[in-house]
């Protein structure tokens, strides 16, 4: 069931099948939280750089992060100020950490869970109330989320082996973290969705799907009866040239609304009542103010859960 309390939660993982919208979805959520009075950041895993924290709109930021980066910042906060430079300076070192199975999974996914503290360990650093990750596609994303348990059962002892036990039990916590899906109306996406769900329940910290957000949905203009007057009208040969290519267009919409209505059954068998729909927006970009009206979508469908 889809929970009011989705944007209490202060970590939100934002995944599903490349190509549906993941980030304009986590850029919305974000929104909608901020737009609750939530201070939220939307982080992304391609990041280049400094990973600087810059602001998109009052009490919501952005930011990339990258392993090398969240290398850095670790051995700064962990590691004796003379030591840390040497290994910061050492391209043998960043090499060896980069090439460790698992390493990098467990740099970025520490990042952002240094993000969701009330205490961060980076220095003059703002804590957030909620943290929204634009994260990798589906197979990539649940091997993010185990990475960290999987890196302390290999490490066993030691910080590093501690830390990973630590950042696994806050991403396994439920009332800490989300995993949300963001998913078109098409049938490859929805069945990456559903096997998301079930890779996601295996495995020693199993994780459920807390809502699936379906972006990017065609309204249904016609019924079918009005769709059939329609291509009447187109095939009668004395409907003009231009008539008919307008009717053609509204035609392929009708017929592109109804596939996506059968994918959109199938989700809601899947998930009774857990899933969000986004309407597709004829724009030519999607800018803050399209984001807006998404995000109020998003807070809409969240607070009807509860009510």
């Amino acid at each position: 069931m889809l929970e009011p309390a989705l944007l209490s939660r202060h970590l939100i993982f934002i995944t599903g099948k490349g190509g549906v919208g993941k980030t304009t979805v986590a850029l919305a959520l974000g929104q909608a939280a901020a737009a609750s009075g939530r201070r939220t950041i939307v982080a992304d895993l391609q990041g280049e750089g400094d990973a600087r924290e810059e602001e998109l709109a009052p009490g919501l930021m952005r930011v990339s992060i990258d392993p090398q980066s969240a290398m850095e910042e670790y051995l700064t906060v962990k590691v004796p100020s003379p030591a840390a430079q040497l290994l910061r300076q050492s391209h043998l070192f960043a090499a060896f950490a980069m090439a460790t199975p698992g390493m990098r999974e467990l740099l970025s996914i520490g990042k952002l869970w240094e993000l969701a503290q009330p205490q961060r360990r980076t220095a003059n650093a703002q804590a957030y109330d909620l943290v929204v990750v634009d994260a990798p596609a589906s197979g990539h994303g649940a091997a993010l989320l185990r990475a960290p348990r999987t890196f302390a059962e290999i490490a066993r002892v030691g910080p590093i082996a501690h830390q990973a036990r630590t950042i696994a039990d806050t991403v396994s916590d439920p009332d800490f973290t989300a995993v949300v899906a963001a998913t078109t109306a098409e049938e490859m996406p929805v069945t990456e969705t559903l096997e998301l769900r079930d890779s996601l329940r295996r495995g020693a910290d199993p994780l459920d799907l807390h809502a699936v957000i379906l972006n990017g949905r065609y309204p249904r203009r016609f019924s079918d009866g009005e769709a059939h007057a329609l291509q009447a009208l187109r095939d009668r040969s004395q409907t003009p040239a231009q008539l008919r290519q307008m009717l053609d267009a509204g035609l392929a919409e009708h017929a592109r609304a109804h596939l996506q209505e059968q994918q959109e059954q199938r989700l809601m068998s899947a998930f009774p009542d857990a899933v969000i729909t986004l309407p597709y927006l004829f724009e030519p970009a999607l800018e803050l103010p399209q984001l807006s009206l998404l995000a109020a979508e998003l807070r809409a469908q969240i607070a009807g859960a509860g009510a």
